[in-house]
């Protein structure tokens, strides 16, 4: 049998799980029913990551130890996986024992290998990421989070790093599909040719974390621990070579996980496999936030949606649908409560619940609850039921193709489409209106009219199982289908699987329509405070005030005093994407030497973002921050204005120019 290794990122145990956190989880659960319902044996991985400063902080500051701490979040999270019904099968804790024998082992692989050398480590590091930060400048922010990064002297043992840049190009380019999306593939690729330092993998004035193999003065840097734990959770800790679980799912086929931490899994995890003579992973997978209020979600922010209280009012099943419906996987997106709920009653309630619904009612009404064969009597219905069971097989197959390539949303949308058709087909043969016009005279036709609805049904149910599975079970049950749902096996899903006889059991709603207000209450009752409503949207307009046309107001003077308090900076474009619900508007990730900047532009009509990827501009870097259409943007890329559209033509050089160069 076919083998299919996923995994979560291992979740930081610091604090309790929101639906933002949940998001990647819920993915892979669905990835893994899928992989399963195609014949894989999946292996699916998740856990928390329970060392390094951050922890340490959190537990003092909650008066209580570290490993006090870790043990009570990581059952949070547990417990929420079982709440969203996610059937992991592989948990991993990176305070367990084999976990600690995990990462000495690939500590001791990189030093016989001569990778690991000791040296002195000055500069600035973020706790809160866990992430080197530049130290051109004093002080300096982190680039992820924007806190303070704080100032370390300290002698580490270091990983050689840099020893492996045109190694990982090289895989980048041999594998194309190691990272995706391909725009994600390109900020790392970006980021590799610009050049990379070896990094400090050891911490002296750090307890809480897994023992330097050989020198007790050291635990071993976060991300190395972490990422380690992919390893530990099918056994690589038993034997030299690992556990025979292990041998059989390494190397994992997908990592799925948020965008923050692409680098740290696309380029430092294969450097460590590398050094330590292990296979590379086949994807690693970078989704978008989820964005609540037009921002991130954090409880600093106090933006933090969590999943407990929707799933008590709507189910769990409505959050895994409206998350795989609604997001565009790979790109940020905002969460609405409002969202959520209109999608459960115009998706589930009304085109999927209302057509098994109401046909199992008439089966049971005019049938005795039997399926009666439909025939090929030549009726008029014919031509329809034949489109019908032709497009079942063509939307299978778009469904499948989509789930392949993670774009979860389509593949619902295919789903959709024949769901639409067959809910039309209702419409316009009317049986309930042959059933009482005369039911006696036309029960052929109401027969194989409500045969193909209720195979439409089944049909739809086993393509929705690894989404909705709890509602997709009691569809199956309510069409009297016999087996388990999760043994049925995509490749064998073909028209016609519905055997006439089969007595289909009561009708019961089982998405029951929902009242947008009660509902938003009840939901924000729960969460404990009401949520404020997402600001106005600003005018349009604003998005043009985030380039600057050198022919604006050409005959207006400045002093050459007022021109010197302007600096503008040259950067280098490592990632771009929409701003989601504006037309216009580009979020743009600028390195400008010292730091890396956000900058919202309005240049979304004339630029794609993947073609920025790399390119050198002009930013404006010590305006004020502002934000649009709720994103921070930390400076002003500079453009032209041309024709009589206005059309903006960014600033760039026709020289090579070093990042961070100031314009004079």
């Amino acid at each position: 049998m076919k083998k299919f290794f996923l995994t979560t990122p291992l979740y930081y145990a610091n604090a309790r799980p929101h639906v933002g956190s949940a998001y990647s989880t819920l993915v892979c659960d669905a990835v893994a029913r899928y992989k399963r319902m195609c014949g894989y044996d999946v292996a699916f991985l998740t856990g928390t990551d329970e060392y390094g400063e951050n922890i340490e902080r959190a537990a003092a500051q909650a008066g209580i130890t570290p490993k006090e701490l870790v043990d009570r979040n990581s059952q949070v999270f547990r417990e929420l996986w079982k709440l969203l019904d996610i059937r992991y099968t592989h948990f991993i804790r990176t305070t367990s024992p084999d976990h600690v024998r995990s990462v000495q082992k690939m500590i001791r692989r990189a030093q016989d290998a001569g990778y690991i050398y000791k040296g002195k480590y000055q500069g600035r590091y973020c706790v809160y990421d866990n992430l080197y930060v530049s130290d051109s400048t004093d002080p300096v922010n982190c680039p992820t989070c924007g806190r303070p990064a704080e100032l370390k002297n300290e002698e580490n043992y270091f990983f050689k790093l840099s020893a492996f840049q045109d190694r990982l190009l090289g895989h980048y380019e041999k594998f194309p599909a190691f990272v995706q999306p391909a725009f994600r593939r390109n900020e790392v690729v970006s980021f590799v040719r610009g050049g990379l330092r070896d990094i400090s993998v050891s911490r002296r004035t750090l307890k809480w974390g897994v023992p330097w193999p050989g020198d007790d003065a050291h635990v071993v840097y976060v991300w190395y621990d972490a990422l380690t734990g992919y390893l530990t959770g099918t056994g690589f800790a038993e034997g030299e070579k690992g556990s025979e679980q292990f041998q059989k799912y390494w190397p994992a086929d997908l990592h799925m996980m948020a965008k923050e931490i692409i680098r740290f899994h696309a380029v430092y995890w294969p450097a460590f496999l590398m050094a330590a003579g292990l296979p590379l992973p086949k994807t690693v997978f970078a989704h978008g936030w989820l964005l609540f209020e037009q921002d991130k979600m954090s409880k600093s922010k106090g933006n933090v949606v969590y999943p407990e209280p929707i799933v008590e009012v709507l189910g769990a099943d409505a959050l895994r649908y409206y998350l795989l419906r609604d997001v565009p996987f790979g790109q940020d997106s905002s969460f609405s409560y409002e969202g959520l709920i209109q999608r459960f009653n115009s998706d589930l309630a009304n085109d999927l619940g209302n057509l098994a619904n109401r046909t199992v009612a008439m089966l049971n009404r005019y049938f005795d609850g039997k399926l009666v064969p439909s025939g090929d009597s030549g009726d008029e219905e014919m031509e329809a039921r034949r489109e019908i069971s032709e497009l079942a097989a063509r939307n299978l197959a778009e469904f499948r193709a989509r789930f392949d390539a993670c774009d979860f949303s389509r593949a619902l949308e295919a789903v959709w489409q024949f769901i639409a058709r067959v809910n039309k087909f209702l419409v316009e043969k009317q049986p309930w209106s042959l059933a009482e016009a005369n039911l006696e005279a036309n029960k052929a036709r109401l027969a194989a009219i409500l045969y193909t609805a209720a195979e439409a049904v089944r049909f739809s149910t086993v393509m929705l199982a690894p989404v909705i599975p709890q509602s997709a079970e009691r569809l199956w049950k309510q069409l009297g289908c016999g087996g388990k749902l999760e043994d049925q096996h995509l490749d064998d899903l073909r028209w016609g699987g519905l055997n006439p006889g089969t007595r289909v059991a009561k009708a019961e709603v089982i998405f029951p329509r929902l009242e947008k207000e009660p509902t938003l209450n009840k939901i924000r009752s729960l969460a404990g405070a009401e949520r404020a409503q997402p600001p106005a949207a600003p005018q349009q307009a604003a998005a043009k005030e985030v380039t600057t046309s050198v022919e604006q107001q050409p005959d207006q003077k400045i002093s050459i005093e007022d021109f010197a308090k302007v600096e503008m900076r040259v950067g280098e474009v490592l990632s771009a994407e929409r701003v989601p619900g504006a037309q216009r508007l580009l979020k743009v990730m600028v390195d400008i030497g010292s730091e890396v900047r956000q900058v919202v532009a309005g240049i979304a009509e004339h630029y794609q973002p993947e073609d920025l990827i790399g390119m050198k501009l002009v930013v404006v870097s010590n305006l004020e921050p502002r934000k649009l259409r709720g994103v921070e943007s930390n400076g002003m890329i500079l453009a032209a204005s041309a024709g009589e559209q206005g059309k903006p033509v960014l600033v760039t050089f026709k020289e090579e120019v070093p990042k961070g160069a100031r314009l004079k």
